[in-house]
């Protein structure tokens, strides 16, 4: 089999792939992801085809992951600043992983982790709005169940730090109903119990 031929079977495969993990995280699909996935493979498959180009199918699929997944893993890397109080280096990763055209999903995630950053400084105002324009954003699709409860979750506790018991009540009892069982679940069900003992 030649190796333009292997490499638009990866391609494909990588798509569809990542789609159904997509669906099951309840994500939705992204076009843009697609139609990047499709644009890098079939340059590859061309040039092999065409030019005799040599490339070593698992180099392909690590190019074509680091690509589509930039976004992604830049704010892993920036989370990692933030988690040693750099926060100055976190802000830079993440303003660069927006500017980097994310896929909705990917956007989101961005958006998420600038709140829980705000939150970890004590920049409870700044974490709150980032925290609920995200959900409001979020709406239309493309955040994960998991992303999801982290939101609330978060929100939640950013309400707490503000004493306003109403409301952290209310986003941490949604984290409980978007992802029961889970850990966030788990903890805003402990931050609740907590919360009616100190009442």
């Amino acid at each position: 089999m030649s190796l333009s031929i292997v490499l638009l079977i990866i391609g494909i495969a990588y798509i569809l792939i990542w789609g159904l993990m997509s669906l099951l995280r309840r994500e939705g699909l992204s076009m843009r992801f697609a139609l990047e996935s499709l644009a890098i493979t079939l340059v590859f498959s061309l040039l092999a085809a065409l030019t005799g180009f040599q490339l070593h199918p698992i180099v392909f699929l690590l190019l074509l992951y680091l690509f589509t997944m930039r976004a992604r893993l830049l704010v892993d890397v920036a989370n990692m600043f933030a988690q040693r109080r750099q926060y100055q280096r976190a802000d830079t990763l993440y303003s660069l992983a927006k500017r980097l055209w994310p896929d909705p999903s990917s956007k989101l995630i961005i958006l998420l982790n600038q709140g829980v950053s705000f939150l970890q400084r004590g920049e409870v105002d700044q974490a709150i709005a980032a925290l609920k324009s995200l959900l409001q954003e979020a709406e239309g699709g493309y955040l994960g169940v998991k992303y999801e409860a982290a939101a609330h979750y978060n929100l939640g506790q950013a309400y707490r730090r503000k004493d306003m018991g109403a409301e952290a009540v209310r986003e941490l009892n949604e984290c409980i109903d978007v992802w029961p069982g889970s850990l966030y679940a788990r903890r805003a069900q402990d931050a609740i119990e907590l919360w009616r003992n100190k009442a």
